[in-house]
């Protein structure tokens, strides 16, 4: 990514002809989801209580709950949630994780189409998932799932510059050696260069919520050679790729972890959350 950030592109923008495709690899490999992908770290469900309502007792439209990295916690605090995911088996990963929570319940439907309850909702909150709902439909239905002063809490997760900072320039030549698409020079971005504004504006266009509030947080987490692999396993971009391409290029980082960085290398991610209420 170059450094003139006016020119970068948020790594949570799928092109609109490929999203509907890129978002049914997820289901591919539940178990690996479950195993490799990070939570969120304790502040954000401090945020979402304070900002969102988030609290014991809240009533909260979970959309694209995954396997419930993200339900999980919203569980123990309280929260009856109704999460909603598309996925068969990445929604079978989640009932078995959410056992013994009685409060919620794991619907496996597109958001797009699920039928809306008669009572409304709380909260709704998308962790790392409204990117990949329709943007013709997303904003709307969110409004409409939700009571006058509800909150819509859209979590997202951007890979930043940051951990083993060396590694992440090292591993583009990898990236472009066996991905056609990835431009060259390719260069994570500072936390701080982040720009959140493309959401605040389309919940501005929508005209269905006030004004978005953020709160930001940053994670750094270490991972094995092989726990980074699992990883990348999960992101849909690598699993989009042809078979002999993805085997190369998970060989080429395998190799430069073992080789430059001691078998270990650690990723920082930002985690911000946009909040914004129904009037």
């Amino acid at each position: 990514m170059p450094d003139d950030m006016t020119h970068a592109k948020r790594d949570d923008r799928p092109e609109e002809s490929r999203r509907e495709g890129l978002r049914r690899t997820f289901d591919e490999d539940a178990e690996l989801y479950d195993r490799a992908r990070p939570g969120y770290p304790p502040g954000l469900y401090d945020d979402l209580a304070e900002l969102a309502g988030a609290r014991p007792g809240g009533h909260v439209l979970e959309v694209g709950c995954g396997t419930g990295q993200a339900t999980v916690p919203l569980a123990r605090l309280g929260c009856r949630i109704t999460a909603v995911e598309a996925g068969p088996h990445m929604a079978a990963v989640a009932r078995r994780n959410l056992a013994g929570a009685a409060a919620v319940e794991v619907v496996t439907a597109d958001f797009e189409s699920w039928p809306l309850p008669e009572e409304p909702f709380d909260v709704v909150v998308a962790a790392t998932a409204f990117h990949w709902i329709d943007p013709a439909v997303r904003m709307a239905k969110a409004a409409e799932a939700l009571r006058p002063g509800g909150a819509l809490a859209v979590v997202r997760t951007q890979h930043v510059r940051g951990g083993t900072e060396e590694f992440f320039v090292e591993v583009q030549r990898c990236y472009e050696r066996f991905d056609p698409d990835t431009p060259p020079g390719l260069r994570l971005p500072a936390a701080a260069d982040i720009d959140g504004s493309d959401h605040a504006h389309e919940v501005a266009l929508s005209g269905r919520f006030g004004p978005t509030v953020f709160r930001r947080h940053e994670q750094d987490l270490t991972y094995t050679t092989s726990e980074y692999l699992d990883l990348l396993r999960t992101y849909s971009g690598h699993r989009a790729l042809p078979e002999a391409a993805r085997t190369g290029l998970l060989k080429c980082i395998a190799s430069l972890i073992d080789k430059q960085h001691g078998g270990r290398v650690t990723k920082r991610y930002l985690i911000e959350l946009a909040v914004s209420h129904k009037p």
